[in-house]
């Protein structure tokens, strides 16, 4: 793996816990056992062990070794537009298995998305997500006419849809994120392999151009216990989190974030 020493020892400790090797509650490999097992001095080991900590997959108090909390991948929204960009980011294999793909008109939530007529031809790509062959996500996708056309002459399985649409010209500057938490549906748990009911935390994406122009709505559906949520703010870019608990309801948080050029 290319890139710096702190970014390739944080990705393979993140491949170590995430197999079972380092299972939750196993102590992390010291900074000294680090330093010798990379050849590296401690400030890349320390950084790679803050970026964990940051992730929420290792924890332990001042002075003592840490260790596994949790093997829940954090998925970073910059590159929540591919799925294929971010696993292999992490020293994954990224997989999918497309279930349907279909021009169809478009139905009501999809043509609010896109900007469209009820009933304006789109196409849908229904695919299942894998990480490292385990089934983690759902996508069900919906692209306008002119985008989504050209995956009629591209196999769906064999990499990113992004990659080949940003290839082929389509531009997917500017997305927005909404995220909450759903229980799955017969679809969903035959899938993913879980129960009916199960919770899952769900993305919908509104992606379009740099001019504003819609291109693609899509709702995914990732497991929890494969996969979790990371927000890097600055002062440069704000996500905002909105916190609306109705009267008699839990408390719930719908985050909207919105990636510019």
């Amino acid at each position: 793996m290319d890139g710096p020493m702190h970014e390739r020892i944080a990705s393979d400790l993140r491949r170590r816990i995430a197999s079972g090797e380092l299972p939750v509650g196993a102590a992390v490999p010291s900074e000294s056992q680090l330093c010798e097992q990379w050849q590296a001095s401690r400030g890349p080991v320390r950084q790679a062990l803050a970026a964990l900590r940051a992730d929420g997959l290792i924890g332990g108090g001042r002075g003592k070794p840490p260790v596994v909390r949790s093997q829940a991948i954090s998925q970073p929204f910059e590159t929540f537009l591919s799925f294929s960009r971010w696993a292999e980011g992490m020293g994954r294999t990224p997989g999918q298995r497309t279930v349907e793909i279909a021009r169809r008109p478009a139905p009501p939530e999809a043509a609010d998305a896109l900007g469209l007529d009820e009933g304006e031809p789109v196409v849908q790509l229904l695919r299942l997500r894998l990480l490292d062959g385990l089934p983690t996500m759902i996508e069900r996708t919906t692209f306008t006419w002119a985008a989504g056309r050209l995956l009629f002459d591209y196999d769906c399985d064999s990499g990113s849809v992004y990659a080949y649409l940003s290839g082929r010209g389509v531009d997917l500057s500017t997305a927005r994120h909404v995220i909450d938490a759903v229980p799955a549906d017969e679809t969903d748990a035959a899938l993913l392999g879980i129960a009916p009911g199960a919770p899952l935390l769900r993305e919908r994406r509104h992606a379009g151009s740099a001019r504003g122009e819609p291109v693609e709505y899509s709702d995914d559906r990732y497991r929890p216990d494969l996969v979790s949520f990371t927000i890097e703010n600055s002062q440069q870019a704000h996500p905002s989190l909105l916190r609306s608990p109705s009267p008699g309801d839990p408390p719930r948080a719908d985050l909207a974030w919105r990636a510019v050029p």
